[in-house]
């Protein structure tokens, strides 16, 4: 027997576990996430969304990561080890800031202890059979994730375009000469992937146990300076080592030159010729690791703007065409159906929609966009005529409500106020109420908006660089009853509550 939430309706919380509370500068997967998720069960909240758990640089940027595969170390709790006996209780912990994470300090601190613990693993006499059988399992991404951190930090941390000519090109020949020599290294980021895997597991199945499910993100592109990308260059629309396209959106009313990301660009073709199998592996370890995956600019599914490398902005780029399709019709094929969520905010063509509703993916709606263009927005919900799609009141990209709403110009908050019959006291709570009260089968949040805090706790402003980009943490003892008890109040009220009942295995 299993529990099983019945209910068709839902409701979700947007928190990165970094701005989760903890001593050692950044929130991790130990006992602060447990008390968020009871903190979620007490109010009836049945998601927990959170952004990409892969690493990331001394940026912070959860999109951007050196690996599509691995974990986020930092996001280990040392206690953890403490409690495996591989760490000391009493260990040296730096004065780190409680409101904001300094992602460079944490990298320091956190790789540090990783080290000493894995040293103290691979010395002692400690059952490896575990460690032994993860790695096995993931032989496909973590020998290329392992020597790629390894190669990294013997050329000082320079991207894998600069290393040595011999190591460019992921030669099996010339890693076995250098693994004879760094094989403490490269066990060292093997073992720290396991200790990842083992936390977030555990702390996996306890929110699941309180009926709550984990929606995690898929970036579609990667990061050009990743294991991924020395790996398999083949998959890229690369020559010679180079990237002869990369990614962006072309120009429009926000951009006169549109936006030029940089990213790598996939080789479809090449990727469909073998049966689409790296995308294969990529949705089954994020189907193990999640309940729930949102697809991070789903309309590069359909089609993608690809712009020269040698271009200085993304006005001259072309539209191309991709499988997305058959990727879909194959990953069914190969995994089964996955819940997935389509982020198909943008610039969205027929194409895109005939995409998403072929496969039944549910669509986003942003409360927060919803009131710049008159009463027939599509994102208002007495527009809504489909039950198919997930409501946010914003998304980490956004403002918090509260910020939003008192940067606003004049005449959208009097749109806001009659929409809402509101003077702008506690938005927050009217916004999360108006989206629990749609017919959209999924309501999320984010915290800031459960919390009704301003601009200052923003987790990231799109398009920036800076220090307040996805640095914001919350402190133990900023979520109180009364938070959980309007919440349950409220989500109970729109009958969004998960209804448990029973089902044979």
């Amino acid at each position: 027997m299993k529990n099983i939430n019945k209910n068709s309706r839902a409701a979700g919380v947007i928190l990165h576990p970094t701005s989760l509370p903890s001593r050692f500068g950044v929130g991790d997967l130990g006992e602060s996430a447990r008390r968020f998720v009871d903190f979620l069960a007490e109010s009836q909240v049945s998601v927990w969304q959170i952004l990409p758990l892969t690493p990331t640089g001394g940026d912070g940027c959860p999109y951007n990561s050196c690996s599509a595969f691995a974990g986020n170390e930092i996001l280990i709790d040392p206690l953890y080890l403490v409690g495996l006996g591989l760490l000391d209780e009493n260990m040296q912990v730096p004065q780190f800031s409680d409101i904001r994470v300094d992602y460079d300090a944490v990298i320091r601190f956190k790789s540090e202890i990783l080290a000493l613990a894995a040293k103290r693993f691979f010395a002692g006499d400690y059952d490896k059979s575990d460690f032994n059988g993860f790695v096995a399992k993931n032989s496909f991404w973590l020998d290329d994730y392992a020597f790629f951190m390894a190669l990294r930090a013997e050329n000082d941390g320079k991207s894998w375009a600069d290393w040595p000519e011999r190591f460019r090109n992921h030669d099996g020949r010339v890693l076995k000469t250098f693994e004879k020599s760094h094989a403490n290294e490269i066990a060292r980021y093997k073992f720290a992937q396991w200790i990842f895997s083992l936390q977030w597991n555990g702390l996996k199945e306890y929110a699941n146990s309180l009926n709550i499910d984990i929606m995690g993100d898929i970036p579609i592109f990667l990061s050009f300076d990743s294991a991924d990308v020395w790996a398999n260059q083949e998959l890229f629309m690369m020559e010679d080592g180079a990237l002869s396209d990369v990614a962006g959106v072309p120009p429009d009313y926000f951009s006169e030159d549109g936006q030029l990301w940089g990213n790598p660009l996939y080789n479809w073709r090449h990727l469909k010729k073998n049966g689409f199998g790296w995308w294969i592996d990529r949705f089954r370890r994020n189907s193990e690791l999640y309940d729930i995956i949102r697809l991070d600019h789903f309309r590069g599914f359909s089609a993608f703007w690809a712009v020269p490398a040698t271009e200085t902005t993304a006005k001259n780029g072309v539209w191309k065409k991709c499988p997305g399709d058959e990727l879909f019709k194959t990953l069914k094929a190969k995994l089964g159906d996955l819940r997935i969520v389509a982020e198909d905010l943008g610039n969205i063509d027929e194409d895109v929609i005939r995409l998403r509703e072929s496969h039944g993916f549910p669509g986003m709606k942003i409360l927060q966009f919803a009131f710049a263009e008159g009463t027939d927005h599509p994102f208002l919900p007495h527009n809504f005529t489909d039950t198919n799609c997930v409501i946010y009141t914003g998304t980490h990209d956004n403002d918090t409500t509260v910020g939003w709403y008192w940067s606003s110009d004049p005449n959208t908050k009097a749109f806001v106020n009659n929409y809402l019959d509101t003077d702008g006291q506690n938005i927050h709570k009217a916004f999360i109420r108006l989206a629990l009260s749609s017919i959209a089968k999924l309501a999320v949040f984010p915290l800031q908006d459960v919390l009704g805090w301003g601009s200052d706790c923003r987790l990231n402003v799109p398009g920036t660089t800076g220090n307040s980009n996805w640095t914001w943490r919350f402190r133990e003892g900023d979520l109180r009853k009364e938070h959980s008890d309007w919440l349950r109040g409220v989500i109970v009220a729109f009958n969004r509550m998960p209804l448990v009942g029973t089902d044979d295995e």
